[in-house]
């Protein structure tokens, strides 16, 4: 699927978003946190973003908690090459 994707973009696109444990950790930790959904957003920039928000019980954002952006982009912060990048 990722191999898909990458055919599908141009040469510097964003292929893959990262985060430290610490921010979903953030997440998860607030209270009556089940689970995390993902926006795709643009930055101020137009790059490719994600933006992660807790969810709770009954499949709803948790918008006044933490919200998560500012997530590391490849290409720049990427891993060696490997099946799911290269």
């Amino acid at each position: 699927m990722t191999a898909n994707y990458r055919a599908t973009i141009n040469a510097g696109d964003t292929i893959a978003l990262a985060l430290g444990k610490n921010l979903i950790n953030s997440v998860l930790n607030q209270n009556g946190c089940m689970g995390i959904r993902m926006y795709y957003a643009l930055n101020s920039k137009g790059e490719d973003q994600l933006v992660l928000v807790g969810v709770d019980s009954n499949g709803d954002d948790l918008t006044a908690g933490v919200l998560v952006d500012g997530l590391w982009k490849c290409p720049n912060h990427c891993s060696i090459g490997n099946r799911l990048n290269s």
